[in-house]
């Protein structure tokens, strides 16, 4: 007679407790350095303000060597001229410009000659490790309009700060700290002595590696909110909000930035009825192609324009 086994009994482990997870401790004596108080919405502007053109446009580079190269653009469009009216007024013109470029590790310079008589140029330097010098100024033959800038910007180990002299009396300062890793604040003042005008501004800037979000506030009137989410590596949405309660102007708009293999598109759509979008198409190594178009729907203002950047 076969013997009967009885069936043994598994007895469950006892439930172990999950680990505690521990809070990130965060060492304050460590934090990262702040983007400068200027570009605080540099990744929104990357999608929402792309460098839109309308007509023909042709830009070559040509490196002499591996600091100096020169560059010629070719512009032909409509510009627009200023109406008290409601419909666009605008008159065909061309221009041609001439550049040179100087790029080294510690300066930077570059010259634009327009043939309608403007002279731009621009100088970054670095006098040391932490200080750096900017300077930019245009030359015009209209009266009033010729205008120059300085910046020295002072990059600390967990600050930034700036101070800016400009003609027509024009004086600034900005500082902008580290707070926690992810959060910076800052803010500004400013004085205009040929408009007799002054304001101060104040800033919020967090960020993580999918998300960015800005805060802006300055005496002047103007409230300046972005955020921009990181989707995936190749893309990214945007919005902003403009507000003037001075004025009680309210712009909204929402952008979007792809990556593609050999392309890049940006667009946007703003509360005022304007859509835009900017391609650039990569052809060939050092030639791409331009598309711009932008519809108003207010003003009834349409634009289109393209072109092709050639460069070594």
């Amino acid at each position: 007679m076969a013997t009967l086994v009885p069936p043994t009994t598994t007895v469950p482990p006892a439930c172990s407790k999950p680990a505690a997870v521990e809070p990130e401790k965060v060492d304050y004596s460590n934090l990262p350095c702040p983007i400068p108080y200027e570009e605080i919405h540099r990744e929104a502007l990357m999608s929402l303000k792309p460098e839109l053109f309308e007509g023909l446009r042709f830009d070559f580079t040509k490196g002499l060597n591996q600091r100096f190269s020169l560059s010629h653009s070719v512009l032909m469009g409509p510009t627009e001229l200023p109406s008290q009216s409601t419909e666009t007024i605008k008159i065909p013109t061309a221009h041609y410009e001439f550049g040179a470029n100087f790029i080294d590790p510690k300066l930077m310079l570059f010259g634009r000659v327009l043939t309608d008589g403007r002279v731009n140029a621009r100088v970054k330097c670095d006098l040391s490790e932490n200080l750096t010098l900017k300077a930019n100024g245009q030359l015009t033959g209209e009266p009033h309009m010729s205008h120059g800038m300085v910046n020295f910007d002072y990059k600390g180990k967990d600050h930034r700060s700036q101070f800016q002299l400009g003609n027509g009396a024009l004086f600034g300062a900005s500082y902008i700290q580290s707070v926690t890793p992810h959060l910076s604040l800052g803010g500004e003042v400013f004085w205009a002595g040929q408009h007799r005008k002054s304001g101060i501004g104040y800033a919020a800037r967090y960020n993580t590696d999918k998300m960015v979000a800005t805060g802006q506030v300055a005496s002047t009137g103007m409230v300046a909110l972005s955020y921009v989410q990181k989707v995936s590596e190749k893309v990214s949405l945007a919005s902003d909000f403009m507000y003037n309660y001075m004025s009680r102007d309210v712009t909204a708009s929402f952008g979007y930035d792809y990556i593609l293999r050999q392309c890049r598109l940006r667009g946007k759509i703003d509360s005022n009825g304007c859509v835009a979008a900017f391609l650039e198409e990569r052809l060939n190594m050092g030639l791409n192609f331009i598309l711009s178009a932008e519809v108003d729907h207010k003003k009834k203002d349409y634009k289109f324009g393209f072109g092709l950047t050639v460069g070594e």
